[in-house]
């Protein structure tokens, strides 16, 4: 194919509006990136299935002295666990033999459904109550029921198997970057993104009643939140010691009643365990903006009525100018780029050398991940994707979702 205009085919305009997950060219360096799937039959869960989801995901807390809470101490950690997990898996990936009965597959959402004005839904976030991801999923789906989940990982798996409807899991920070983590997790599991959520993120400093300022010797919260008030915990003298998350600081502080130890956390967290705020917006930038994904097992049908985000995630062949011809394809229809992300491609070989690099060491295979401002209900975004597969070795659209204009 050249370089001109290149409209997809409606049966792949189709494929890439409703799975939102087009794969092409899966296989880099001879290698898949993905073991292929055996041929399976998708079956839509019945009513009986489906209640199976209806189980509590355990959260990761920091050890107290109340006998009810017997979770590890700072430091440690308990075990991620799933209670009950169904054996089934009703996402896998369908078989793309062409008898295969694809008829079977849930309907998609559209946008509309994608909005807070949806219930009843159960949302996994990580941390435990008072965390800042609890804030951002309430802010997604205002009535709904929020599940703490221990680790980023159990998030997206309870919503594979589900345990909750919904995930709302960091992202990056206009302050911290980017959460690589989740970035390979998006990879690795088969959610697709419906919505994003940005929460304005306001640190306390705070402290059991009756501990003054004066009387803090060290504090306690994630390493990101501890970095954010640098320069206000350095002018104070305050030891710093890094934990899992903000909210897990101040649970562990009130129940520990320690008197020389304070928390950087949520206002939220604080007015949850009884704690005194000592200082509000101690954040060094008061700009500290936290991008949420809303994650689900169903795309939604992306539309034109409102400003759409599209993310995707490719991979290239090695040589020069490759990368700039990829990102050429949205230039050359004025598409505006808003995040371009890099991540080492693994179970590749590093430092190998080989011939037709003349014995000189290997250079990383990366995958890019790129958001882009368009639809792909808009044929123009169609047509770079359409575009980008000709030298492309993967692609795969992650989601299309709307744009989240508010800020809380």
């Amino acid at each position: 194919m050249k370089w001109n205009e290149v409209s997809l085919s409606i049966q792949e305009a189709k494929g890439i509006l409703i799975d939102c997950s087009l794969e092409v060219g899966n296989k880099i360096h001879g290698q898949n990136l993905e073991p292929p799937p055996p041929p399976v039959t998708i079956h839509r869960p019945s009513p009986k299935q489906r209640r199976r989801r209806n189980v509590p995901v355990l959260a990761c807390s920091l050890q107290s002295h109340n006998a009810d809470d017997n979770h590890n101490v700072v430091g440690g950690r308990s075990k991620t666990e799933l209670q009950r997990i169904p054996d089934y898996s009703p996402y896998d990936d369908v078989s793309k033999d062409p008898n295969n009965n694809t008829n079977m597959l849930p309907r998609p959402l559209s946008s509309t459904h994608s909005s807070n004005s949806v219930s009843h839904l159960r949302v996994a976030y990580q941390g435990v109550r008072g965390a800042y991801s609890e804030s951002a999923a309430e802010k997604a789906y205002p009535y709904c029921e929020a599940v703490p989940c221990e680790q980023f990982e159990t998030a997206f798996e309870a919503v594979e198997r589900w345990l909750v409807d919904r995930a709302v899991l960091p992202i990056e920070n206009s302050l911290g970057g980017s959460i690589h983590r989740n970035y390979d997790l998006l990879l690795r599991h088969r959610l697709h993104i419906v919505g994003e959520v940005k929460f304005a993120v306001r640190h306390c400093l705070m402290a059991n009643h009756g501990v003054k300022l004066e009387d803090l010797k060290r504090v306690l919260s994630h390493p990101q939140a501890l970095a954010q008030c640098e320069h206000t915990l350095t002018k104070l003298g305050l030891v710093r010691e890094a934990v899992d998350d903000t909210a897990g600081a101040a649970k562990h502080v009130a129940f520990h009643k320690l008197n020389d130890t304070g928390a950087v956390a949520s206002s939220t967290a604080a007015m949850i365990y009884g704690l005194n705020i000592l200082a509000q917006d101690i954040q060094d930038d008061s700009d500290n903006v936290t991008r949420f994904l809303m994650l689900a097992r169903e795309p939604i049908v992306p539309g034109t009525d409102k400003p759409f985000k599209t993310s995707i995630v490719f991979s290239l062949e090695e040589g020069p100018g490759v990368l700039f011809k990829a990102l050429a394809v949205f230039a050359l229809r004025e598409i505006n780029l808003t995040k371009i992300e890099s991540r080492p491609l693994r179970k590749q070989l590093v430092g190998a050398s080989d011939d037709n690099n003349n014995g000189y060491p290997k250079y990383f295979d990366y995958l890019f991940y790129v958001d882009f401002e368009a639809s792909m209900a808009d044929q123009n975004a169609q047509n770079a994707l359409g575009h980008l597969r000709e030298f492309s070795t993967y692609l795969r659209v992650l989601g299309s979702y709307p744009v989240d204009t508010c800020m809380l």
